[in-house]
């Protein structure tokens, strides 16, 4: 009888390590930590802050508006009748959004391989915005630490809940 039992023994153990090995498996809840591109690559660029987006939108109900300035978008680009740039342009666009306050809820995300002139967009646009032109809104900010302080500052004057991601 001791014999039948061995083989029962064996299948046993055999069921409960194997059971053990699955629940170290699992795979964990964390994020996978994302890496800045290298470059100015804008596709590259693109993608990773949407990765980032998408990492960081716990409490977001409705949408997330991106803003991305590509490098040198302080420089007018060929063929641009007005002579305005990308960054006038993108400036214009936020500020209008600010001025018009935003809805709780949404999110707002900027981002580019420029961190400073991104972070010189963000604190204009917001500078004089009623202080709850954003309340119940997030704005993340992807960018260099050394911006940090300056575009929270200005975000949390107009009253959204301040996002910092730094892009390394």
């Amino acid at each position: 009888m001791t014999r039948a039992l061995a083989p029962v023994a064996l299948l046993l153990s055999a069921l409960l390590l194997s059971a053990c090995q699955k629940a170290e498996e699992a795979p964990s809840n964390e994020p996978a930590a994302l890496v800045a591109p290298a470059g100015t690559d804008d596709m590259a660029w693109k993608e990773y802050l949407g990765q980032v987006v998408g990492q960081n939108q716990a409490g977001v109900t409705d949408r997330v508006f991106p803003y991305y300035l590509p490098m040198n978008a302080a420089t007018p680009a060929e063929g641009d009748q007005d002579g305005k740039t990308m960054y006038d342009r993108q400036l214009e666009n936020v500020a209008a959004v600010v001025q018009r306050t935003v809805l709780p809820g949404n999110m707002l995300a900027f981002g580019s391989p420029d961190s400073a002139k991104m972070a010189d967009l963000i604190v204009t646009a917001f500078t004089g915005a009623e202080p709850t032109a954003l309340k119940g809104s997030q704005v993340l900010f992807i960018g260099n630490a050394a911006d940090n302080e300056r575009v929270k500052a200005a975000v949390e004057a107009a009253g959204a809940k301040y996002i910092f991601v730094e892009a390394k």
